[in-house]
């Protein structure tokens, strides 16, 4: 799927997220075999408890049986949305080391793997 079908699919699914706190939006678009699955950031006033865009959509792709993923955009219009460390370890969990990450604030792109975000991941 191309960037710019995706991130229309990300600012669409971004009317979903729940940032009352920081005020930073943010939507995933996970590309796979089986479609293409959606995450936004989810706030909690504890914000320990707070779960990214990237993590609902991987979690939820995850909880579906869905398997083999392409690529995953991180749309946010507010900021640069740069993967925090915990959804980076969590997507070195998935994806390959060659996995495509892109991140757009709608402006400027920025393209990655999943082994240049976390060269030093943790595995068992």
């Amino acid at each position: 799927m191309k960037t710019a079908e995706m991130v229309k699919i990300a600012k669409e699914a971004l009317k979903n997220s729940y940032s009352p706190y920081s005020k930073v939006r943010v939507s995933a678009v996970l590309s796979g075999e089986d479609g293409l699955i959606t995450g936004v950031n989810i706030e909690n006033a504890s914000y320990g408890l707070t779960v990214c865009a990237e993590r609902v959509a991987v979690f939820k792709a995850i909880s579906e049986g869905k398997k083999n993923f392409h690529k995953m955009l991180i749309y946010s219009p507010d900021v640069m949305p740069y993967p925090c460390g915990a959804c980076r370890q969590v997507l070195s969990e998935f994806f390959t080391e060659d996995f495509e990450i892109i991140v757009t604030d709608g402006r400027e792109e920025e393209s990655f793997t999943i082994g240049e975000l976390l060269p030093f991941n943790f595995k068992l």
